[in-house]
């Protein structure tokens, strides 16, 4: 059974820092490129940042560059997503997404409230 299990969301101030675990299993993590999303009220799903398998390369959203750092450890099939300087438009639910071909699959999401 597959499943991606979010965690380390919450309420934080602007200015501030989070970070979000993503653990995996059911599948060959390491085989999977691993991307966060997020999604906003009223606004759709967008792509924050990406990692690819081997951690060779990652992307990230230009409304996110130089704040958020995405990492993953292969050796406990867990997704990282670090994030400093976090602003009030950065909330959102936070989702983790595995991919490889035509195979895809979605967490439940943490939500991310950033408000003073």
């Amino acid at each position: 059974q597959v499943q991606l299990v979010e965690s380390g969301g919450g309420l934080v101030q602007p200015g501030g820092s989070l970070r979000l675990s993503c653990t995996a299993s059911g599948f060959t993590f390491s085989m999977y490129r691993m991307s966060w999303y997020r999604q906003a009220p009223g606004k759709e799903r967008e792509l924050a940042a990406m990692i690819t398998s081997d951690s060779g390369s990652t992307n990230y959203a230009d409304s996110v560059k130089g704040r958020f750092t995405i990492s993953r450890d292969n050796a406990k099939n867990t997704v990282y997503l670090q994030m400093n300087s976090l602003k009030p438009e950065d909330t959102a639910v936070y989702y983790c997404n595995a991919e490889r071909w035509v195979q895809r699959y979605w967490g439940q999401g943490t939500q991310v409230t950033v408000s003073s």
